[in-house]
């Protein structure tokens, strides 16, 4: 399954780079909604949940589904060019017309597009709110009940979506961002740069994830993504959104009548650095044979050269060094020459990044 960006018809003015503190609130909201799948930012997630009052801490549970797996459209910039300020933000989105707003709100609600629920349709059919009430419910009973309040009073649920938000800016993200805002600025400064490099767009925009690809054709690229879509850039412009919470996902927003977004994870203003599936396979696969993880053991303590393993485990200096070289190319083994000899040490840091990258390559 995988996201292809066609940029083979796409103009300079087509490509966007813009923040936006909002999606960067989304992406906090979905860890605390969901802190076991983002071990790496547990402590701060910690603190900012301590500070929640119960009444805050209840919406944020209630209204979930909103920033769970699929990332409701509605808290991503809804137009160009992108809002300057997390007020101007809300604005926009208290000022979209309904049946627009009910109709991002459902998909996100939902989980996943559906063209059997617009807008126009749950606003005005309740046999197609009722069925939609239903989908949700079969989903989980927060879905249902979040699906419920939309069905029955969209406005009341902007309203309430937005008083949830702007407590919650007032509450911790406002400082957040203060800390965000300069290390998003200089991811979205060095992607410009890229854009208009030797790489061209399509370059640039492999080098937001390990899973891209791009096309022999140089016009598109290809991320590994648990869904199946061709966006193409030109027909609608694409805005690209730096974001330090967002690791390990990459998210790419197609819904018509809006612009493209995709949002990209960045450490102190660089990518953020993951592996490609294929690395981590390379690395299971290594671990897997009892033989290479009996080696492994007698790599942990100081460098040691293939003739003293071979010695060690009463094996072949050949035998050794097959399992060296696989161990060195699924990057487990560093191994450093020291005159006449070559010494080995396991990468003990590679290996103890090995459980998160598991978690951060099926997740993304």
């Amino acid at each position: 399954m995988a996201v292809t960006v066609d940029l083979r018809r796409a103009r300079a003015s087509d490509l966007h780079v813009a923040l936006s503190p909002l999606a960067e609130l989304m992406a906090v909201l979905h860890i605390l909604a969901e802190p076991d799948h983002h071990p790496e930012a547990q402590r701060l997630m910690g603190e900012i949940a301590a500070v929640l009052d119960p009444v805050l801490r209840d919406e944020l549970c209630e209204l979930s589904p909103l920033w769970a797996r699929m990332r409701c459209r509605l808290l991503f910039p809804l137009e160009l060019p992108a809002a300057q300020d997390f007020a101007e933000e809300l604005q926009q989105l208290a000022a979209l017309p309904l049946d627009r707003f009910v109709d991002l709100c459902a998909t996100g609600v939902l989980g996943f597009h559906s063209s059997a629920f617009t807008g126009c349709e749950l606003l005005k059919d309740e046999q197609a709110a009722r069925s939609f009430v239903a989908s949700c419910e079969r989903r989980s009973f927060s879905r249902g009940a979040l699906a419920q309040s939309l069905v029955v009073s969209p406005k009341a649920l902007r309203e309430r979506l937005l008083a949830f938000l702007t407590a919650c800016h007032d509450g911790f993200f406002a400082d957040l961002w203060t800390w965000v805002r300069p290390r998003a600025e200089a991811a979205a400064g060095r992607l410009r740069a890229e854009l208009g490099g030797g790489g061209g767009p399509a370059g640039a925009l492999a080098g937001l994830s390990p899973t891209a690809h791009v096309f022999a054709d140089g016009g598109r690229v290809r991320y590994d993504k648990l869904m199946i879509a061709d966006v193409a850039v030109g027909q609608r412009p694409l805005l690209l959104v730096p974001s330090l919470y967002c690791w390990p996902h990459l998210t790419v927003k197609d819904d018509p009548g809006y612009p493209v977004v995709l949002q990209f994870a960045v450490q102190d203003g660089r990518p953020a650095e993951q592996i490609s599936l294929r690395q981590l396979s390379e690395r299971l696969v290594a671990l897997a044979s009892p033989g290479r993880m009996e080696l492994c053991r007698h790599l942990l303590g100081e460098p040691i050269t293939t003739s003293e393993l071979a010695q060690r485990l009463g094996t072949a200096e050949s035998q050794v060094s097959r399992s060296l070289r696989v161990l060195r190319d699924a990057g487990l083994v560093e191994s450093v020459r020291g005159g006449k000899f070559v010494y080995h040490r396991l990468a003990t840091g590679t290996l103890l990044r090995l459980g998160r990258d598991v978690l951060a390559t099926i997740m993304r």
